[in-house]
């Protein structure tokens, strides 16, 4: 079925699964890019550049190799101070264009259509950035986020927006920034250990 001219044919099994409240949106970096906020390719783009670094030959080959991970964790362990000093410019580098045209639209809908008929939200997000918060500060009805490490069971009683990454604070401390899952030596942390 096509709701919108020229959008996308969405199938009537999915259609069904979400009425049944079956389907959990899981949302990444391109909700954001109307904000002007990067993927993950250009986001290690950036912070190589704002670093003032130019990949060497095994970084190039983790960010040509789409191991951005990877290539996060080798800046990190490359600069001084580095895993700090990365996480300041990657704050940096994720303040969004609230004034931009639909800036947040896209995460309007989703936390609509990713709430149930008994008013429970069922949300996953890889992204760091604060535009689903922008969104909640406007709304009526209060959404619970989980940010990573602390995650909600996954079950029927799940209830809320989880930042599988962890979230960006509006002043984020050091520690703030050292709980986000950015590097691969992060995501080997967040998902086998923790």
């Amino acid at each position: 079925m096509q709701f919108v001219k020229s959008g996308p044919d969405i199938p009537e099994r999915l259609l069904q699964a979400h009425e049944d409240e079956e389907v959990v949106f899981f949302c990444g970096a391109g909700i954001s890019y109307p904000a002007g906020l990067p993927g993950f390719a250009c986001l290690v783009d950036r912070l190589y550049k704002d670093m003032r670094i130019d990949p060497d030959p095994v970084q190039d080959t983790a960010i040509k190799g789409r191991q951005y991970d990877t290539a996060v964790g080798l800046l990190e362990a490359k600069v001084m101070g580095g895993r700090q000093e990365v996480r300041k410019k990657l704050a940096h580098i994720l303040t969004p264009n609230l004034g931009a045209r639909n800036a947040t639209t896209t995460h309007q809908a989703l936390l609509t259509l990713g709430r149930t008929r008994d008013a429970r939200t069922r949300l996953v997000t890889t992204n760091f950035d604060r535009l689903f918060e922008e969104v909640i500060s406007t709304m009526p009805l209060p959404v619970k986020c989980f940010k990573a490490p602390l995650l909600p069971i996954p079950k029927n009683r799940w209830d809320g927006l989880v930042y599988l990454h962890g979230l960006l604070e509006d002043n984020p401390t050091p520690s703030d920034l050292e709980g986000l899952v950015l590097s691969s030596g992060d995501f080997g942390l967040a998902y086998l250990t923790e």
